[in-house]
């Protein structure tokens, strides 16, 4: 009888933890996690290994501003995220590497921009990113603890 409890005993505190890692999983995939921030790109808004809270709704509802700082999936290398500021909106008109050559956001698609223009690359180099790359939205800062700050322009 003793094993039968401790075998019951067993199932159920796995039973837990496969609940737990579920909800886990579940609101680091769809409702928010932690990121940190490297490079150089966002400064001085982002400097490397802040960390950073965001956001997986506002880029599922399409709900996305000009201004919004966002993660995304590289469009040069899909191994890579990119921490980046939204500057230009489907229909936008916007200005690529070259200043004379402007061109229109196309549908479905963002301009993106880091704040420390002469050390990032960004949409200037690559173009238009689909919205489909983006992963979530920077809310706030949460590292280093004497930065914390909300990141959001509404």
């Amino acid at each position: 009888m003793t094993i039968l409890k401790v075998l019951g005993k067993t199932c159920g505190f796995f039973g837990y933890v496969i609940q737990y890692a579920c909800v886990t999983h579940c609101t680091f995939e769809y409702i928010g996690d932690f990121v940190m921030c490297s490079g150089p790109s966002m400064e001085p808004t982002l400097e490397s290994n802040n960390i950073l809270l965001t956001e997986h709704l506002t880029p599922r509802l399409q709900r996305l501003r000009r201004g919004d700082i966002v993660i995304a999936k590289s469009p040069s290398n899909p191994k890579q995220n990119i921490c980046k500021r939204i500057t230009g909106l489907p229909g936008d008109k916007v200005k690529g590497h070259f200043p004379k050559r402007s061109q229109v956001v196309p549908r479905g698609h963002v301009w993106l921009e880091g704040d420390n223009s002469g050390n990032s690359s960004d949409s200037r180099l690559y173009g238009p990113v689909p919205q489909g790359l983006i992963r979530s939205r920077v809310v706030c800062r949460v590292w280093p603890l004497n930065k914390i700050s909300s990141l959001t322009e509404y």
